[in-house]
């Protein structure tokens, strides 16, 4: 099986520095054999993705692209925390996909799916979650979804 790092190349995945705060938090917390993640935006060189509603101004597609950029943001806020390297994770164990939806937008768990399939992709078997997607009436900087996660990581 290959490392995290080498998976990451194989995918054309950087994982970016990681996005700066926006208020008063930090963006991860590492507490025993758990990293918590602040909940990421879609953000890629300084640049938000997309702005808007899904269902209303965003398609189901690119808010699911808007949740894989979430998804590496949250690998950098776990990063920062982890020395610098993602090699300690054993397990993703939660993540959670807020998605800024119009009132009749129904398909959040599809969203969401664009930062669980990347967990999957660069974890393996340990990428397997449990999740929430969460539709709510906006979100910050009026991105259209927000991620965060839990990972269990080696002493």
């Amino acid at each position: 099986m290959s490392s995290v790092e080498a998976r990451l190349r194989e995918l054309g995945i950087e994982i970016p520095e990681v996005v700066p705060p926006l208020a008063a938090y930090v963006p991860a917390v590492l507490s025993g054999r758990y990293v918590y993640t602040s909940g990421q935006l879609p953000m890629r060189a300084g640049e938000l993705l997309a702005v808007g509603i899904v269902g209303a101004d965003i398609d189901a597609d690119t808010a699911k692209e808007c949740a894989r950029q979430c998804a590496i943001n949250v690998m950098a806020a776990a990063q920062s925390v982890l020395g610098g390297s993602l090699e300690r994770v054993v397990k993703v164990v939660k993540v959670v996909g807020f998605v800024a939806s119009a009132p009749d937008f129904t398909a959040q768990p599809a969203v969401v799916n664009g930062a669980s399939e990347l967990f999957l992709e660069v974890f393996g078997d340990a990428g397997r979650h449990a999740r929430s997607a969460v539709g709510v009436a906006s979100l910050p900087l009026g991105v259209p979804v927000e991620v965060e996660a839990v990972f269990e990581v080696a002493d």
